[in-house]
This record gives C-alpha cells, sequence and structure tokens, in this order.
C-alpha cells in the first residue's frame, strides 16, 4: 500500500513528540493541533505524561482541545487516576481547558486533596471551571479543608479557586477562621479579604490576616 503525503506527516509528528530537542517536540504538537487526527489523541495523552518542558505541554493541551471531546475525554479520564503524578496533573489542566461539564464526575475528593500540591492545584482550577450550578457550596467546603496548605504559589492558588467561586465560600472560610491551626485561620481570613477586595493583593491580604490572627481575632469583628 502506497503511503500517502499525509501518512508521512502524521508519522512525522508523532515522532517529533519524542524527539530530544524541546523546540522539536514543540513544532510537533503545534503541527498535530493544526491538523488534527484521532491517530494522534493517544500519543499526545502519553506525551503529557512525560514532558519535562512547561511550554511543550502547554502545547500538548492546545492540541487535544482541538480534537473532538469523544476521542480525547476517555483517555483523560483514565488518566486522572494514574500512579504519575504529572499524568494527573496535566490531564486536570486540559480538562479544565476543554471545560466539559462531563468530566465534573472525576474530580473527586482525593483529587482535590492530593498530596501532590502541582496536582491538587491543577484540580482546584478545574473544579472551579467544570462545577454544576448548584454544587458551589460543596464544592466551598471540600476546598476549604486545604486551607493552610503548603506554601505561598499553593495556598495563592487555592484563595484565586475559592475567590473565584464568590460569595457561596464565605461560610466555609469563616468556619475556618476558628480552626485551631493558625495557618488555616490565617489563610482562611486572608482569603475572605482577597474575596472582598481583588485589587489588594495576595501578599497584603495575608500580611494583613496574620495581624487579626495575632491579635486573637477571626475577621469578623465590626461586622
Amino acid at each position: 500500500m502506497t503511503m500517502t503525503r499525509q501518512d508521512e506527516d502524521a508519522i512525522r509528528a508523532l515522532q517529533g513528540l519524542e524527539d530530544g530537542r524541546s523546540s522539536v517536540r514543540l513544532r510537533a504538537a503545534l503541527a498535530v493541533g493544526t491538523t488534527p487526527d484521532p491517530r494522534f489523541v493517544d500519543k499526545l495523552i502519553e506525551r503529557c505524561a512525560v514532558e519535562p518542558e512547561f511550554f511543550v505541554r502547554d502545547m500538548l493541551t492546545w492540541a487535544l482541545t482541538r480534537h473532538p471531546l469523544s476521542m480525547t475525554l476517555p483517555g483523560l479520564l483514565r488518566e486522572v487516576r494514574s500512579e504519575r503524578a504529572q499524568a494527573r496533573s496535566q490531564a486536570l489542566h486540559t480538562l479544565s481547558k476543554i471545560g466539559d461539564r462531563q468530566a465534573w464526575p472525576a474530580i473527586t475528593r482525593a483529587l482535590l486533596s492530593d498530596a501532590d500540591d502541582e496536582v491538587a492545584r491543577s484540580a482546584w482550577r478545574t473544579a472551579v471551571v467544570l462545577v454544576p450550578e448548584g454544587e458551589e457550596s460543596g464544592l466551598a467546603a471540600v476546598l476549604a479543608t486545604q486551607l493552610g496548605r503548603g506554601e505561598r504559589e499553593t495556598q495563592l492558588s487555592l484563595s484565586r479557586a475559592l475567590v473565584a467561586l464568590g460569595e457561596v465560600v464565605l461560610p466555609a472560610l469563616r468556619a475556618a477562621t476558628t480552626a485551631p491551626d493558625r495557618r488555616v485561620r490565617t489563610h482562611a481570613v486572608a482569603t475572605e479579604r482577597l474575596l472582598r477586595d481583588p485589587d489588594a493583593g495576595f501578599e497584603f491580604a495575608v500580611e494583613e490576616a496574620k495581624r487579626v490572627v495575632a491579635l486573637g481575632g477571626s475577621g469578623q469583628e465590626g461586622r
């Protein structure tokens, strides 16, 4: 059987995704996304799990969004259960970019509290995008269990996710301001500050929250 030009291009692109040079992998991912083909989907998903370069992973995600959901969703849902943290994180990121709520049931409590910070952060962002109307309060309650976790970037990611849900997060935040853990209380107060004044900035909100908590307050005084 004679190989067509399209077949040759497909083989070249698939080979390019595993090239040792990141620039070649980037161009290959761009080519795959520019000319979507069902033959690419499994390789794109597989590559997401091991690709070391952030900007190449982002192009892989873009290429996946260019393919029909019916072709990408099964593999992505499989990946969020992978033992490899990067596979889980990148699959979640891709689901957030696709934005189809069919994927919502896959955003489990286990993922939202994943031991790997990158996976958890991806899960928080994805959950906010996919949460069905009416389930925001339940999501806020689960997210609030992660308050006080990690360093600045992780805490900022969680605060952004909570703020994106809007006023529905207030009961969970206010409950957390009385938690035994000082880090939890501080993070909760800072997140509420950001909700009220998004322009204040996270650093300012945290410093203000630290002062409030140090003085024995909960941020609810005078309301």
